[in-house]
């Protein structure tokens, strides 16, 4: 690709915190919590300039332990690098939460409080209030204690590898093989990722029998009766209820599960098998080897910029921006943590994209997913306020999976061959219907788990298969491998490091249709309306972000049914 001259940000100037200042103890950051803690305010403007302070603290803070996380994450074998995310979990977070909760307290009993701009500070005063609400000092020690746990996950994932044909793959390499057009080959593949997992099956149940026990407690200590209803809240799901969320998982079973079915129905004619196996679901139906769009690292960073620059220059400046930054690391290789993610850095602005790229075509989709992420932290990141940033993650996914489906239409950068291209756009599409059932089995799931605490390993394996039947019915035969079919959801990291954090996924791939239908109608105004919507950042509710991106905030059935239809007819066009 040609070289592009582009600017590369700075991090803005501090006004509370000192230039060079390092988080090293608590100790040394004590003071300027203090300092916040005990200032006299006499004045609306004071209080203003109050909260900018605090901001910039937060964002020295958020951004120090972001480094850390994603440096553990980059390389799990390193001692060095857990202990100093450790460190941050175990030291600075515990005596942070105290003087966070005063802060909110401060400011909540202001007597200036009612003359800040309300339309500015609507949201984010609305989500000090619940915080406070939530708020237990007998907690702190149990979030430090969970997130110490969920580092093991990570741990244990990151050390897993298989031997395919001499060579040792990451599960995330060995999983591209079960797109192998010889049967055998994939059944082997299965076979051996399959009994990987389960060599720790009993070590991820007991971690998460601690997480679950953990958050029960943590439940309670705020009121509740069950982890379930403290997460809705503690989310900040204020446009939505727990039962809404039940009604959605009905719609898309009602709506979603019968075009999945098809589709199951069809591969299995098309592949010539009397049932399809877990081994058989990813395979190419025409005959032909998969696919293949980009050869490493560095090659889908430059194709993916390109990619982006023929859908808006803009969004291509900010990929730009970030491999100049050697802000992303996107190959899977051993020692590295499972997954992907675009990691938001308060105090600079330019996020960090993290993945386990293994040259295959999902490779892609989570590039321009966590693409549209960092989009998105590039839009926001002039927001006055750190919290205005942090967006809920019904608009988070609403940016990354909307890209998914805009960028779509530029993917022959990836794809010069016409027929490979429409094989990729025909994933694409189906991969919805694939989700969609997905997303909500593993809410559902959830769902259960916490409204029956104490459940045993035996139960909740019981209850995971089901939801998973209820679902899926018998589409897939699984015989022969029931271990790994009772354990298939140890690999969703969301159920052991951000609980509930899932069915956002699938109301954002709601608006992300809407979006691309528009686009498909109206490219430049779809655009306008995108970016419109990701500057606002949390200033406003999420309906009204998603109005002013052009779409509405809706999950009702008959909406399934409106978007599921609109994606059906592209994909038959296909």
């Amino acid at each position: 690709m040609d070289t592009v001259e582009i600017e590369i940000p700075t991090r803005k100037e501090r006004k509370f915190i000192p230039e060079n200042f390092k988080i090293t103890t608590w100790d040394t950051l004590k003071t300027y919590f203090d300092q916040l803690k005990d200032r006299d305010i006499n004045s609306a403007s004071e209080l203003e300039e109050w909260l900018q302070d605090r901001s910039e603290l937060e964002a020295v803070l958020e951004e120090d332990l972001a480094w850390r996380y994603i440096r553990s994450t980059c390389e799990t074998t390193s001692k060095e690098l857990e202990d100093a995310y450790a460190f941050f979990i175990k030291n600075i977070e515990p005596n942070v939460a105290p003087y966070a909760n005063s802060f909110n307290e401060k400011l909540l009993n202001s007597p200036y409080r009612d003359q800040l701009d309300e339309d500015k500070y609507f949201i984010y005063i609305r989500a000090i209030k619940k915080h406070h609400e939530l708020y237990r000092e007998e907690n702190i020690p149990l979030f430090t204690e969970a997130q110490t746990l969920n580092q093991k996950y990570n741990s244990i994932n990151g050390d897993m590898s298989v031997t395919i044909n001499g060579k040792e793959l990451t599960m995330q390499q060995a999983s591209k093989l079960l797109e192998e057009q010889d049967r055998s080959v994939r059944e082997d593949v299965f076979r051996k990722t399959s009994d990987r997992r389960l060599q720790d099956a009993e070590k991820l149940d007991e971690l998460f029998n601690q997480l679950t026990t953990i958050r029960h407690k943590i439940s309670t200590n705020a009121g509740y009766d069950n982890y379930r209803d403290y997460k809705h809240v503690a989310l900040g799901r204020f446009d939505y209820s727990v039962d809404d969320c039940m009604t959605f998982q009905e719609a898309i079973k009602e709506e979603i599960i019968p075009i999945a079915k098809e589709m199951n129905a069809h591969r299995k004619e098309a592949l010539g098998l009397d049932s399809l196996r877990p081994w058989d679901t990813e395979v190419d139906l025409t005959g032909k080897p998969p696919l293949k769009p980009f050869n490493g690292g560095v090659d889908l960073i430059n194709r993916s910029i390109d990619c982006f620059d023929k859908v808006d220059p803009y969004f291509s400046d900010c990929l730009t921006i970030m491999k100049e930054m050697k802000h992303v690391d996107l190959e899977s290789r051993k020692g590295k943590a499972p997954g992907g993610y675009n990691y938001p850095l308060a105090e600079i602005g330019v996020p960090f994209i993290f993945m386990n790229a293994a040259n295959a075509h999902r490779d892609v989709v989570t590039m321009v997913h966590e693409g549209g992420h960092a989009v998105h932290s590039f839009l926001s990141m002039d927001l006055e306020i750190s919290e205005f940033k942090n967006v809920p993650s019904e608009v988070a996914e609403l940016a990354s999976m909307s890209m998914e489906l805009i960028s779509m239409e530029c993917w022959d950068v990836f794809y010069n061959d016409e027929e490979e291209l429409k094989r990729a756009k025909r994933e694409q599409l189906e991969r919805v219907f694939i989700m969609l059932p997905w997303i909500a089995t593993i809410d559902r799931f959830q769902h259960w788990i916490y409204t029956n605490p104490g459940h045993s390993v035996k139960e909740r394996h019981q209850a995971w298969s089901d939801v998973f039947t209820n679902y899926y019915g018998d589409d897939i035969d699984w015989t022969g491998y029931e271990d790994a079919y009772k354990t298939r959801w140890h690999a969703q990291l969301h159920i052991f490091e951000i609980p509930f954090y899932y069915i956002e996924y699938a109301m954002a791939q709601l608006g992300a249709i809407a979006v691309w239908k528009n686009y498909k109608e109206n490219p430049q105004q779809a655009l306008y309306n995108y970016k419109e919507g990701l500057k606002l950042g949390y200033t406003k509710t999420i309906g009204d972000i998603y109005e002013t991106a052009g779409i509405k905030f809706n999950f009702s059935r008959k909406y399934v049914r409106e978007l599921a239809q609109f994606v059906k007819a592209e994909l038959d066009k296909v």
